[in-house]
């Protein structure tokens, strides 16, 4: 069920048309952070996006995406993306809010879907990193 939801809301993401497309990267972490987390330390960059849209909206987002751009041009010197080196996180047991409670009967409804994502998104790094 999961997965058929997460390929529905994808579908819609593709659009790029908002509110969907906008928050793909943030429903997307969510997603992998919630089923294929693999290892996972406190500075993983999925987890670096959701602390900002839940610190700043959207307007974090589009940051954190221009930076992400200009990181890989070929102007950088940097690599890119950089390896988190952070201390390694215990998977949690469970999470509050899933791609279940923001599909809302598999429909994924424009009205309220920011706010859903936004309850999605803090779920999930609270229960990575242990804060409600």
């Amino acid at each position: 069920m999961t997965d058929e939801l997460f390929h529905e809301l994808l579908a819609l993401d593709h659009s790029r048309r908002p509110p969907w497309g906008p928050l793909h990267g943030v429903v997307v972490a969510c997603h992998l952070l919630q089923t294929a987390p693999g290892q996972v330390r406190s500075d993983d960059p999925r987890l670096v996006l959701l602390r900002d849209f839940v610190d700043g909206g959207l307007q974090a987002v589009a940051e954190r995406a221009a930076a992400s751009r200009r990181g890989n041009s070929h102007r950088s010197r940097s690599a890119w993306p950089p390896e988190p080196s952070g201390p390694e996180l215990a998977e949690p047991g469970g999470f509050a809010v899933t791609i279940a409670d923001v599909a809302v009967e598999g429909t994924f409804p424009a009205d309220g879907y920011e706010e859903r994502v936004a309850r999605w998104a803090a779920a999930t790094l609270g229960a990575w990193t242990g804060t409600p």
